[in-house]
């Protein structure tokens, strides 16, 4: 079995390998949906792959399920080769979007099916299911038609018939989107702990990036059939390896050299998020530096940018209100506020207003 290293604190542990793709490349055609891609999925792990329509993370997925064969590359599942292996011999079940239950089913023949297309025993397949059916909190429903349940039953019920072959790897194309805002986050939560309850290697497709970091102990940011970037929730938004995945993963402002940091010789651009640019009344003094300080002296003393601007937007979000502000050189800039105390008075459409940061927050990322 596929095994990688990985250090702690007390040593180098041994951590196995659920998923692994080597170079592996999709074409449609003359389209390249899936562009050399390696990637790696431990074993027990809740993992996304995120990125906007057209990126080819649902191509991804499929590979991966065996729906789709690659052009080049290879794919393996906990350290077997099954390139070419069938879906029906992958031991990996797939949840879609639409979850795909058959409408003249009961809820438990539904989640039964895998193991009645398998040959098992009646009584030993009715006892899964049902023990399936109670890790979904879906007891008493045995009966009912698919019909009969709401979006977010049928999404459990879909859940519980891919869990019921106890596979090693849970695929899950977008399995929340045709789901509320609340029912969402609703399950979002329950998926999670029931990754945890079962310890399955999960492996989510969506394009819904509060989803991704609401759940995923990794992230992989796909575009354009690569992978831009991988890594924990809080890496990948805090240090953004691109301006693309910057942009994509959460809100961000992008700025250019001085704008961003006032110390000279740091061109390049940079990152700053949202809720980390503090709104002041406005600033007297001047805020660009000399035209050739020392270097020295060209950074706040306090680490801080401290910049002017005007209100252009107001948009109030229930727990916080975003603004949009222009800055002197044209640039603009979002700004996150908790809804907590008071703003300064010049928070007003078209008033001129302090911004202020930590050159800390602003953090480099290539054009």
């Amino acid at each position: 079995m596929t095994e990688t290293e990985t250090r702690t604190r007390t040593g180098t542990t041994t951590t196995r390998t659920a998923v692994r793709l080597e170079a592996v490349t999709k074409d449609f055609g003359t389209v390249r949906a899936v562009d050399a891609v390696d990637l790696t999925v431990r074993e027990g792990e809740f993992f996304s792959l995120l990125g906007p329509s057209g990126s080819g993370k649902t191509t991804l997925l499929r590979l991966v399920a065996g729906f789709e064969q690659p052009t080049a590359g290879r794919i393996e599942l906990a350290g077997n080769d099954v390139t070419a292996t069938p879906p029906n011999r992958r031991d990996a079940h797939t949840v879609f979007q639409d979850y795909a239950l058959f409408p003249h089913m009961s809820v438990e023949q539904n989640v039964a099916y895998a193991l009645t297309v398998r040959g098992v025993r009646k009584a030993e397949r009715l006892a899964r299911a049902r023990e399936a059916l109670t890790t979904v909190r879906l007891d008493g429903f045995a009966a009912r038609r698919p019909a009969e349940l709401s979006g977010g039953q049928r999404q459990r019920v879909a859940l519980a018939r891919a869990l019921v072959d106890r596979p090693a790897v849970l695929l899950l194309d977008e399995p929340l989107g045709a789901l509320d805002l609340a029912l969402r986050q609703e399950m979002q939560t329950e998926l999670k702990e029931l990754q945890r309850t079962t310890g399955i290697t999960f492996l989510l497709v969506t394009h819904d990036q509060d989803e991704a970091l609401t759940m995923s102990d990794r992230i992989a940011v796909v575009r354009d059939g690569r992978i831009e970037q991988t890594g924990p929730p809080v890496e990948v938004y805090e240090r953004p390896a691109t301006a693309f995945v910057a942009g994509f993963v959460g809100t961000t402002n992008l700025l250019r050299g001085e704008a961003a940091v006032r110390v000279v010789g740091r061109p390049g651009t940079y990152s700053i998020r949202p809720e980390r640019i503090l709104l002041t009344e406005p600033v007297e003094r001047p805020v660009d530096p000399p035209a050739e300080p020392p270097a020295e002296a060209a950074a706040a003393a306090d680490g801080r940018r401290t910049v002017t601007g005007r209100v252009t937007d107001i948009v109030h979000a229930g727990a916080h209100t975003r603004f949009t502000i222009a800055l002197p050189h044209g640039d603009r800039l979002t700004v996150l506020r908790q809804n907590l105390d008071g703003l300064p008075q010049s928070a007003r459409l078209d008033g001129e207003i302090g911004l202020s940061w930590d050159e800390k927050d602003a953090f480099p990322v290539p054009s």
